[in-house]
């Protein structure tokens, strides 16, 4: 689902209004971005319920159908934005191909937030191991620096809704009440952050020159913790010490190994964050990159605590 957003300054929003694709147009709607008007779809696939909600919605959002391959349909829609966010799956990075093809030609695009919205894909370090997860990603940005397009790229890490719910145990759905694996020794910090003020701060750099051709991270102090401190915080809030069974790298590589794909995935991004710290083993270079909560320290955002008191 392809969404474009106007306002009357003709900033705008466009992206794929799938879970995150619905918040960020919801944050639009909301106010909390310059946007105000109607939004404007083209899609490869039927309008979702939440989609043909906000059509009825007192906003004034049309769904277009169309296809994602079909350039000269994202043509016409994007000679009407300024800023393009996409959202699609992991699964569909390189079909971010034509768009970006389609915004080289039309020639008016302001910003191109490409699909990412995970750990930097540049500093990554499991490429013997992810299937080309994040290459393709780093594909898409070569792509977009080569064509001049202008870009923010985001970097949230992980979403709350992923891992965190289970304390990090694989297979889980919720936490743990009496044992708890802890993967490598346990120190190693990784970043949780909410799907809807992830949106909030994609929004927020839409127009911003602070974040033009850089990298937004998003790595809150509060959201910011390793798996000994996340087990800790969940223990103080149920009153109860956890047995801690520890399993170390060369346990979970033989786990990753044994397991097929696209199963053992889970784990992979497990060693990726809290074996190897590819969210957390690098610095900020202010020459390309910015951190969100720093630069826009007026948007709320829930921490890891707050997100798991809602689990109690």
């Amino acid at each position: 689902m392809l969404c474009a957003h106007f306002d009357r300054s003709r900033h705008s929003e466009v992206g794929f209004a799938g879970r995150f694709g619905q918040r960020a147009t919801r944050v639009c709607l909301a106010g909390d971005s310059p946007a105000d008007g109607g939004v404007q779809a083209t899609s490869s696939a039927p309008a979702t319920a939440a989609a043909n909600s906000m059509a009825e919605s007192k906003s004034k959002i049309l769904i277009i159908g169309g296809s994602l391959h079909d350039e000269e349909i994202l043509i016409e829609a994007l000679k009407q934005v300024d800023v393009v966010i996409c959202a699609v799956a992991s699964k569909q990075v390189h079909d971010q191909k034509p768009l970006t093809s389609a915004i080289k030609r039309v020639g008016c695009i302001k910003r191109f937030i490409p699909s990412e919205f995970g750990s930097d894909p540049d500093r990554t370090r499991v490429s013997h191991l992810d299937h080309n997860f994040y290459s393709r990603k780093s594909e898409i940005r070569r792509l977009v620096e080569s064509q001049g397009i202008p870009y923010t790229y985001i970097c949230c890490n992980f979403y709350t809704s992923y891992l965190l719910p289970s304390l990090v145990q694989p297979g889980r759905q919720a936490p743990p009440q009496d044992n708890v694996t802890i993967f490598g020794d346990g120190n190693v910090r990784g970043v949780f952050m909410k799907e809807s003020d992830v949106a909030a701060f994609t929004i927020s750099t839409m127009d911003d020159p602070c974040t033009l051709n850089k990298t937004l991270y998003l790595r809150p102090p509060g959201n910011t913790v390793s798996m000994n401190e996340l087990v800790t915080i969940w223990e103080e809030k149920i009153g109860k010490k956890l047995e801690r069974n520890y399993i170390s790298e060369e346990e979970l590589l033989k786990r990753i190994q044994e397991n097929p794909y696209p199963e053992n995935m889970q784990m992979v991004f497990i060693y990726s964050v809290f074996v190897k710290g590819d969210q957390t083993y690098y610095d900020i270079n202010s020459s390309n990159g910015v951190e969100g909560t720093q630069l826009y320290p007026h948007i709320e955002y829930t921490t890891v605590s707050q997100f798991l008191d809602k689990l109690l």
